[in-house]
């Protein structure tokens, strides 16, 4: 059996400028985290590592 997609959050839950500072999803991607089938949890990884590295570059 698959393994389990893994949330990202890291319990720093402040949303600013529509994303969280700690995981950097949405809200909608956040509410509806539990509820997703892993495909959609994986797309959500993805735009989260594309948010990551172009708010940090250097740690793409």
């Amino acid at each position: 059996m698959p393994e389990a997609v893994v949330s990202p959050c890291i319990n720093i839950c402040r949303m600013e400028e529509g994303l969280c500072v700690g995981c950097l999803r949405t809200l909608d991607e956040i509410a509806g985290w539990a509820m997703a089938g892993d495909d959609d949890k994986r797309r959500i990884l993805a735009a989260v590592a594309q948010r990551r590295s172009r708010a940090d570059p250097a740690a793409a």
